[in-house]
């Protein structure tokens, strides 16, 4: 079964042996727990409290529990998605369950789209700190350089890069108007590496993803906004499903994760809050690579 946008997070506070970190070499740490001699004790709820969280591609998948989950620590959050339906039950199942979200329809490619979309952001909650570019397309006839239709690359990069261009094009100015932030933009482990199963758009989008988060990454350091890739490996979302419905397609891949398995939705919506809150607070430029070894591995257990 795939996940669904209703899944629930349980907070959980850690066990006394996980909640023991060495002393933080700076005071401001003090600030997110209880001193308790040589320690620092940290919770695990609310390291998204005070913030606005705007997230695209949200009425499903990934987006929706990243959505789920940023509600749940703390995050006021809008749930983006061309689906306004699908944004909109997620967007009540939020409330529902006592926290802050509100949803707006986007076509991510659309550039009057996008800045309405930021500006409802900032009306809706009074501001932006976290903007989690998560919308992306991986259409069946993207193949190789030879067979790929022109319409299939143009859409495919329409979505997959210019979408996150459009969204920092408004969102930065939002976010350095609210002191600051995090930009999480949704790269692929694809984008570190070839393959011989081409989708060469998808690739090429995801590619572009990165070099453009790297300069902005520079641009915006010492402005207060930290911008960083998330790049999954397989994750196991219906867009997958519907790729690998071929059994022999299927296997083809999967061979090649040492883990054995594509990666669940919710495992990537915490590694998006690790980015989006304060414990990725020194890091920026980078690339979170969340693939199940598939990069670092040249051959697979047996």
């Amino acid at each position: 079964m795939w996940p669904t946008s209703s899944r629930r997070f349980e907070r959980r506070s850690p066990s006394a042996e996980q909640s023991l970190y060495p002393r933080a070499r700076h005071d401001r740490w003090g600030r997110r727990g209880q001193r308790a001699g040589d320690v620092v004790r940290f919770e695990n709820v609310g390291r998204l409290d005070h913030k606005v969280a705007l997230i695209t591609g949200a009425g499903g998948g990934m987006g929706a529990l990243a959505a789920h989950l940023f509600a749940q620590q703390g995050a006021a959050v809008m749930v983006a998605d061309i689906n306004g339906n699908a944004a909109k039950a997620v967007a009540d199942e939020i409330v529902a369950e006592g926290g802050k979200g509100a949803h707006v329809v986007v076509d991510v490619a659309n550039e009057s789209a996008v800045k309405a979309m930021v500006d409802a952001t900032v009306s809706t909650f009074g501001g932006l700190h976290v903007l989690y570019n998560n919308a992306g397309i991986m259409l069946a006839a993207d193949d190789n350089p030879v067979t790929t239709d022109m319409d299939v690359w143009q859409r495919t990069i329409d979505v997959n890069l210019t979408g996150v261009f459009l969204a920092c094009k408004f969102g930065i100015p939002a976010m350095l108007d609210s002191g600051g932030g995090s930009i999480i933009n949704v790269a692929s482990f694809v984008a570190h590496m070839g393959a011989a199963t081409p989708q060469i758009a998808y690739t090429m989008s995801k590619g572009g993803v990165l070099a453009m988060t790297r300069e902005i990454a520079a641009i915006y350091a010492r402005q207060g906004i930290r911008a960083n890739s998330l790049c999954p490996g397989p994750v196991g979302t219906p867009m997958l499903a519907e790729l690998w419905s071929d059994p022999a397609r299927k296997a083809r891949r999967l061979v090649h994760i040492p883990m054995g398995r594509w990666a669940e939705a919710e495992e990537l919506a915490r590694a998006a809050l690790f980015l989006a809150c304060d414990d990725s607070s020194y890091m920026t430029g980078q690339s979170l690579i969340v693939d199940g070894g598939i990069t670092s591995a040249y051959t697979t257990p047996e």
